[in-house]
């Protein structure tokens, strides 16, 4: 009977012990949509000439994709937190840079895009704009990221459009 017991402990044990190493709060389907972003990369203008270097890595046990971004123009860097949120159900990012500048977006993944965009917002000259950013992955494993300011009455330009190839 003891033998029994003691066997039965440590079953139990073992089970609570792999139930707990598999609970993985942010390893759902949601929480990867964002993984073909993950890498270190090269980054290029549309002529070809390098615009940065990227590295973006999954922390905090697959809860948040972190970004840090060094500009081909000297000085200049930024890093960003990229996370589901589960309460509202779309993606998050808050990023800031080296020079104060701050973003938040928010959005969700339609077909191969990653697609986020900033609450709408009021420029010097009284017209409503916000920014949106789509991260596209490409079927040749190239990321393009395409930053848009969309701007009432004066429609759309494009504030960055960068190509993200992976570093070997």
């Amino acid at each position: 009977m003891r033998t029994f017991l003691s066997i039965a402990i440590m079953l139990l044990f073992s089970i609570t012990m792999v139930a707990q190493s598999t609970n993985c709060a942010c390893c759902t389907e949601n929480h990867t949509e964002f993984d073909f972003w993950v890498g270190s990369w090269e980054v290029t203008n549309p002529n070809g000439t390098k615009a940065g270097e990227n590295n973006i890595q999954k922390a905090q046990n697959n809860c948040v994709l972190i970004e840090n971004w060094t500009s081909a123009t000297p000085g200049h860097t930024g890093t960003s937190n990229n996370f589901f949120n589960s309460k509202t159900k779309q993606w998050e990012q808050i990023w800031i840079d080296n020079s104060g500048g701050i973003l938040h977006l928010k959005g969700n993944k339609v077909g191969n895009q990653m697609i986020l965009q900033t609450d709408k917002d009021t420029n010097a000259e009284g017209q409503e704009f916000l920014h949106r950013v789509t991260w596209t992955d490409n079927k040749d494993g190239t990321v393009r990221q395409l930053w848009e300011t969309i701007t009432t009455g004066e429609g759309v330009t494009i504030a960055f459009d960068g190509l993200y190839r992976k570093k070997d």
